[in-house]
């Protein structure tokens, strides 16, 4: 008997109106460690691959009422959901097509499950990958100060701010995290400098550096602050702006 996906497993979601194929696809799937849902008609599919979040989507190009190409032009309306397309036609327009309007790779219906994984995996990744580019393209502000992981540069004001590799990846570990609580393990792990053991206070070290270059307070900090127990946090002025508010 195949346990369970665990609560953490990828959802994927299976378009196709062959309900033996779902099955296979579910049964070959859930023990590698997703956990699979179908839809068998191209509204339901719609409804349900923009309805909630999906680590991937299989979609077959022949469904009755809406076929795929229309199904994928509306998932692609609201979601990058990466879309892997089936298909018992072995057209190279259809593979175009599919490919122009968004789909990430195309399989025929005469694959091995071995080759859906394969290529499932691969969509997955690419599509992670592409997320982390773009999260890694964003700048973080808060008040005078500026991080940009792309570049790896931060200034403060007009002022560039010289960091060593740890105190910069400290640095824009709490700016991405601002008013969230990172723990000390949290921040070694985003290190990229790890050689360190999860219980060395040399953390402080860094933090104690990165507050003299930031012009910071410990008793009274405006950017990282110290919560006894828990770890280091980023303050957000726009959120305390607005508790300083209230009456």
């Amino acid at each position: 008997m195949t346990a369970p996906p665990t609560a953490n497993a990828a959802r994927i979601l299976v378009i196709d109106d062959d309900r033996k194929l779902c099955r296979l696809i579910r049964d070959y799937l859930e023990p590698m460690g997703y956990a699979v849902e179908a839809a068998h008609t191209g509204q339901e599919g719609v409804e349900r691959a923009t309805a909630a979040p999906w680590q991937a989507v299989i979609l077959d190009l022949m469904l009755p009422g809406m076929d795929g190409f229309e199904v994928l032009k509306q998932i692609r309306r609201t979601s990058s959901v990466p879309v892997l397309m089936l298909t018992a036609r072995g057209d190279e327009a259809d593979r175009i097509v599919g490919l122009e309007i968004g789909a990430d790779d195309y399989l025929p219906k005469t694959f091995s499950t071995r080759e859906l994984l394969a290529r499932l995996r691969a969509v997955i990744r690419r599509s992670a990958l592409t997320k982390a580019e773009a999260e890694d393209d964003a700048e973080y502000v808060v008040g005078e100060l500026r991080v940009r992981p792309a570049s790896r540069t931060a200034t403060l004001g007009e002022q560039a701010l010289a960091l060593t590799p740890v105190e910069f990846d400290l640095l824009a570990s709490l700016a991405k995290a601002r008013g969230r609580v990172k723990s000390r393990e949290q921040l070694l792990d985003e290190c990229r400098d790890r050689n360190y053991d999860v219980f060395d206070r040399s953390i402080d070290v860094h933090i104690s550096a990165l507050r003299k270059k930031l012009g910071d307070d410990s008793k009274s900090p405006r950017y990282i602050r110290t919560l006894r127990a828990a770890g280091y946090m980023m303050a957000d002025p726009e959120v305390e702006k607005g508790e300083g508010n209230k009456p």
